[in-house]
């Protein structure tokens, strides 16, 4: 296989056909990234910090696990894949 057959089947919208590396965000990506940046704003805040950080690493492992599974291309897939991985190997202490 070719570098270039490689990267068209591995980038390659499997739904419409263009090189997809990046998508707009979803609502539930939306929802960790504003979690995420109050977090950022307000780092330690007792149990709102709690409830935040549970909403972001929660949040990043339901679209990751929708990536694995519904992503339109392997890259897609593969990075869903990584954040997963990622957030679990930082909860294990």
């Amino acid at each position: 296989m070719t570098v270039r057959r490689f990267v068209d089947w591995f980038f390659r919208s499997r739904e419409t056909g263009a090189i997809t590396i990046a998508q707009w965000p979803n609502l539930l990506l939306w929802i960790v990234i504003v979690a995420g940046l109050l977090l950022w704003i307000w780092p330690s805040a007792g149990n709102v910090s709690v409830g935040l950080t549970i909403v972001v690493k929660g949040g990043l492992v339901v679209w990751g696990a929708d990536e694995v599974f519904r992503g339109v291309n392997p890259w897609r897939r593969c990075l869903g894949a990584a954040v997963v991985v990622y957030e679990f190997m930082t909860l294990l202490p």
